[in-house]
């Protein structure tokens, strides 16, 4: 091999030692997304548990088999794929989850509607103390008026 070929090897020798180190993480890192992102791909095959380790730097065996259990959809209980229909029971509960949820986010939108309402009054009422203060009209009309031109 000529010295550039030599240079292009050793530059890619390189490159794949770079891409195949890992940086080490602390547990304070996982986001949910980034926990589903990797229960999804070894769930679809595309990863090992071991592969994901050293993809994502993920220090521990176990804390990517507590994410297949608990985002998982394999029931590792029962040893069976988690589609098993949901009792009227857990239905219930989990409707009632989502009242609450829309009775707060309800309450919140209805507190901030009255805040503008309240807002609004006060900007009416400043203008037109400042209106009469200094006598001068603040607020455009509503109508422009045409000029002899465009009629």
């Amino acid at each position: 091999m000529s010295s550039p070929e030599i240079a292009i090897h050793k530059k890619s020798i390189i490159m794949q030692e770079l891409e195949n180190q890992h940086i080490k993480r602390t547990q304070k890192d996982y986001t949910l997304a980034f926990k589903l992102q990797v229960v999804s791909e070894v769930e679809r095959g595309e990863l090992s548990i071991k592969g994901g380790l050293r993809k994502y730097g993920i220090q521990s065996h176990g804390t990517i088999l507590n994410w297949l259990r608990k985002y998982g959809k394999f029931d590792w209980l029962n040893q069976s794929p988690n589609h098993m229909p949901k009792s009227p029971e857990q239905k219930i509960l989990e409707l009632e989850q989502k009242v609450k949820l829309l009775e707060k986010q309800k309450n919140l939108l209805e507190k901030q509607i009255e805040t503008a309402d309240k807002k609004a009054i006060i900007f009416d009422m400043m203008i037109d103390i400042a209106e009469k203060e200094y006598n001068i009209p603040i607020r455009k009309n509503s109508l422009p008026e045409q000029s002899e031109n465009t009629k």
